[in-house]
């Protein structure tokens, strides 16, 4: 009998396996392979050869990378799915369903009730590889991460469709201070949503669940999450001693059935036999043609430099300016003629408290009595906790710090361009001011830590990286993805034979590319004016700015401070605006200065929000995570916001008063939220009780998740799963929610149509949800522009159902309906009036959060109207003030009743000097894509600043915070702004 040998090649590590004649494992190894899995392979042949000796050995080969590598060597190859299914069978094990998790792949494979595999596509996000990322940024290992996972007392919600989203999520609890025990639960909780949601798609795991692959064989606290999600006992659990090598040693098994046999000679010669391949790489130009184009590039940016004074040289009145970015702190001193005294540029290894701690340390030491700090400002993601833990005089927002450092350097700047970690902002000036602010959206793909991962991957440095770039022969173009689906580009590249130089030119070509075309979205780079200033410290990499120059065919300003620009702006602001005493720490504090942070759940209203308590010393504290002011013992004047006052209408219209003991439940969704006054009357009418769904929250989410059959649908329609579920808790005798293709005809569009997810969502919810076998859901189609086929149809559905209606009965029940409707209606607009008349007469802000009618849910929009009140805005939405039967021309077909409240509402910004537009965007709306181009062109027309805000499932308000202030502030005028240019 032959030995056999079991090869799973993975996106990230190499299994072996190697049995012998009785079926023992003899050997057996699991390791990264850095994408060099032929070299990898032949040492594990060297260390099998004493082994196996002279043995006859079959072998298989299996795993996302084994397919290549047995094309080429004509290898036997078995899919991963009947490698696992085969053993599963071959011992007898009784397994419904099997979860495999590896570096970057993830699967499902179910079992019973026909086999069926569902894995995931390019994407990482949920895998091994993003476990690995999140534990890097939070500077810790994985093995750190997971013992840390086991101590957490709460869950933060993060997502986990991809990195890079999941970053945005976690760096600004790392800046607010979270403990890092809550953070590691919620990656691996993270993982599991990614696994139900994503991967299940809407077919429930349940049964006897096997857990194979690295990430659920090494880490105890995923384990446990899984088990925890999935509700699943001791028994129903299952992970094999071996879990991380399952899929090899199946394939060794499998190979049983193969027909070829080798020595270990012959294997070692087939493998390390060179394959090549015509090379089907698209090439781009070279960033440098000689070391002389680059020497002059070199001299022309290095005009720019900003003098620095040894300190010690130093003497009188100086600026403190801090950036406490998402990824890294940045610090400057300026003297009196801003120079620079000290600077520093650090990674926050998540704790940027005790970065800056140390950092000012330093600074008092070095300034002694000749130097006295004036002033100081703070700015960045960390900007509120920095400021109250070191007693920091001024805060601003970023965009006017980044504006006020590249208005320095040059007077008539019209464009800035600033990419650092994890941000892209782009503006815009005309006339010395900000006439549009572009920041990228949660993902951060195409920032520093893309090119930082990437860099890391192929064992470099992130200087050493970029250097390499410059002369690369042959760039390759990987066009502008993001970092996840560029992992298969890169490697795919390799096979190709792109040498690393190669690589990394194209890398930083995609950075540029996601800047321009994704986050600026420009068309025309002559938009962008002759005066573009550049800074982040992602742009100190020369191959990059180079990369930049070459789209834009521009030169570009890099100031020789470009990482440092956020804190050089905001130690220019402290010196212009700091005219009293400074209020920043002294010294002796200083060195007596400790930093706790606690988490709490916050009971005092029904936000139930996570809260970051952060301890200064004995007294001093710092409160994050709150939606409202309670928890902060500072209750603000109460300004009027619609979005609240609706959202109180729309829950308190259950009906208890019912004749007929029949109760209906009613799911407060999608449209639901603006229906819910007619439907309400309507059943309330016909002698009906009617119950309401829960109010939105996490739980409710996690309740309905399993019958999700789409990760990409909006965090709305995911949120509808859970109300069915609280609904049929509550056991009412059906579930009324109809389908309407059409929303009522307002006249301010060309058509009426509901999307299509409002409009047919019903539908998916009865497909995918089990408890609605039991409790029927009437989903009828109707159209409430055709009262008389409206009242028909309604009268033949519930006489069929058994209910003894009269056609009258249903007729006085629409008419009853309609009026509740139009009255709440008209109820909103008067309180928009009076909303609007208050802010004019207090002198307050007013904004129209525009959006969608479930947009109003607090699980939704996040807080941001509460938000937008704590700012001191009053808050109005896009319903309440539309101009009613008013139809203005719009560049697209204009067919869809929500988006047309946009659009009239936009023309009605326009014409307010005192009135600004916020639009919020939930991830997965396809038709707000074209929506929101047509909202920016109207408003830019008028002189206005669009404001843009993707929402989804996870609640980080720091991007939206930046946005919010950034708005506020965008009249900066040019006049009587100090000039600094000294160029």
């Amino acid at each position: 009998m032959s030995y056999k040998i079991g090869i799973d090649a993975g996106s990230t590590t190499l299994k072996v396996v190697v049995l012998d004649e009785t079926e023992e494992i003899i050997y057996s190894s699991y390791d990264r392979h850095y994408s060099q899995i032929r070299k990898k392979l032949l040492e594990e042949l060297d260390q099998i050869q004493p082994l196996v000796e002279d043995k006859e050995l079959k072998i298989a080969v299996t795993g996302s990378a084994g397919y290549g590598i047995a094309e080429e060597t004509n290898l036997e190859f078995v899919q991963e799915v009947f490698a696992t299914a085969f053993l599963v069978r071959e011992e007898k094990m009784d397994i419904d369903v099997v979860i495999e998790l590896g570096g970057e792949d993830a699967k499902i494979i179910f079992l019973t009730g026909g086999l069926e595999e569902r894995m995931n596509s390019t994407c990482a996000g949920g895998t091994g590889a993003f476990i690995d990322q999140m534990a890097a940024l939070m500077n810790i290992s994985t093995k750190e991460l997971d013992e840390m996972s086991l101590q957490h007392t709460s869950l933060y919600s993060i997502a986990s469709r991809c990195g890079v989203f999941a970053k945005s999520d976690i760096q600004p609890l790392l800046n607010q201070g979270a403990c890092k025990e809550d953070i590691s639960a919620s990656i691996f909780q993270a993982v599991v949503d990614q696994t139900i949601v994503g991967l299940a798609q809407g077919r429930k795991i349940e049964g006897r669940v096997m857990f194979l692959g690295g990430p659920l064989f090494f880490y105890e606290g995923l384990k446990r999450c899984f088990k925890d999600a999935l509700k699943l006992n001791e028994e129903d659990a299952v992970f094999p001693k071996n879990g991380q090598l399952f899929v090899a040693l199946g394939c060794a098994k499998f190979s049983e059935n193969s027909k070829k046999t080798y020595s270990i000679e012959t294997l070692k010669n087939i493998l390390g036999e060179e394959h090549k391949k015509d090379n089907r790489l698209l090439q781009l130009q070279p960033l440098f043609q000689n070391e002389e184009a680059y020497k002059i590039f070199k001299a022309r940016h290095d005009a720019y430099q900003l003098v620095k004074m040894p300190i010690e040289h130093y003497k009188g009145k100086a600026y403190l300016g801090i950036d406490a970015g998402s990824t890294t702190t940045k610090m400057v001193l300026i003297g009196e003629n801003e120079e620079i005294l000290y600077e520093v540029y650090a990674s926050n290894q998540g704790n940027p408290v005790e970065i800056i701690k140390r950092e000012l340390l330093k600074v008092y030491e070095l300034c002694k009595d000749k130097i006295t700090i004036c002033g100081s400002g703070v700015t960045g993601y960390g900007e509120e906790l920095i400021k109250h833990a070191f007693k920091i005089d001024i805060g601003i927002v970023e965009t006017l710090a980044h504006f006020t450092a590249a208005h320095y350097f040059d007077p008539q700047v019209s464009f800035i361009l600033d990419i650092g970690g994890q941000d892209i902002k782009c503006f815009k000036i005309a006339s010395g001011r900000i006439e549009s602010i572009m920041l990228n959206e949660a993902c951060s793909s195409g920032c520093g830590s893309f090119i930082e991962t990437f860099a890391m991957q192929m064992g470099y440095d992130v200087k050493h990286f970029a250097q390499i770039a410059l002369f690369a022969k042959h760039p390759v173009d990987l066009g502008s993805r993001c970092t996840v689906f560029m992992n298969s580009s890169v490697k795919e590249a390799q096979k190709e034979g792109a040498s690393i130089e190669d690589v990394s030119a194209g890398l930083a070509m995609s950075v540029v590319k996601n800047a321009l075309y994704k986050v600026i979205r420009t068309t025309n780079v002559e938009e962008l004016g002759d005066h573009i200033v550049v800074q982040g410290g992602t742009l100190l990499n020369d191959a990059i700015l180079r990369s930049l120059e070459l789209e834009l065919h521009k030169e570009t300003i890099r100031p020789n401070i470009a990482g440092l620009m956020g804190a050089f702006g905001v130690a220019l602001y402290a010196k212009e605006n700091v005219k009293e005493k400074t209020t920043l720490i002294s010294i002796e504090k200083l060195e007596h200065f400790r930093h706790i942070s606690k988490v709490t759940n916050c009971n005092l209203c029904t936000n139930h929000c996570h809260l970051i308590v952060n301890y200064f010393g004995e007294k001093e504290r710092y409160i994050s995570g709150n939606r409202c002011e309670r928890p902060v013992g500072k209750m603000k004047e109460k300004l009027p916001n619609l979005y609240t006052y609706k959202y109180n209408k729309i829950r308190k219209l259950g009906v208890t008063n019912g004749t007929k003991g029949v109760t209906v439940g009613i799911p407060v969704v999608l449209n639901m939220y603006e229906l819910l006054p007619f439907w309400s009357k309507f059943f309330e009418t016909l002698g009906f009780n009617v119950v309401l769904s829960s109010a939105s929250n996490k739980k409710l989410y996690r309740d309905g998740e399993y019958s999700i059959p789409s990760d990409t649908v909006c965090y709305p329609a995911k949120l509808a799963h859970g109300h069915i579920e609280s609904l049929l808790k509550l056991k009412p005798d059906f579930i009324f929610y109809p389908c309407m293709s059409y929303n009522l005809d307002e006249g301010i569009s060309d058509n009426h149509f509901n999307c299509p997810i409002v409009a047919y969502y019903p539908e998916v919810l009865t497909s995918n949800i089990e408890g609605l076998k039991q409790v029927e859901m009437l989903t009828p189609y109707i159209d409430f522009n055709h009262p008389k086929s409206l009242s028909k149809s309604l009268y033949k559905l519930f006489r069929e159902k058994g209910y003894d209606l009269s056609k009258k009965q249903i007729d006085m029940a629409l008419e009853k309906g309609f009026i509740a409707l139009h009255t709440y209606y008209e109820d909103i607009r008067i309180e928009a009036r009076m909303a609007i008349d208050y802010a004019r007469l207090h002198h307050k802000p007013i904004v129209v959060l525009a959006g969608r009618p479930y947009h109003i849910d607090p699980e939704i929009n996040h807080g941001i109207d509460q938000l937008l009140n704590d700012l001191g805005a009053v808050v109005v939405s896009e319903d309440s003030i539309c101009p009613k039967d008013e139809k203005p021309e719009v560049n697209i077909l204009n067919q869809w009743t929500y988006q047309a409240r946009l659009y009239n509402t936009a023309h009605y910004v326009a014409r307010q000097k005192d009135i600004d537009l916020i639009q919020l965007v939930s991830f997965g709306c396809g038709t707000d894509a074209i929506t929101s181009d047509e909202i920016n062109s109207i408003l830019q027309r008028a002189g206005k600043l669009y404001t843009q805000l993707k929402i989804d499932e996870t609640s980080n308000l720091g991007a939206a915070k930046i946005r919010i202030r950034s708005m506020f502030a965008k009249a900066i005028e040019g006049q009587g702004r100090k000039s600094y240019a000294k160029l």
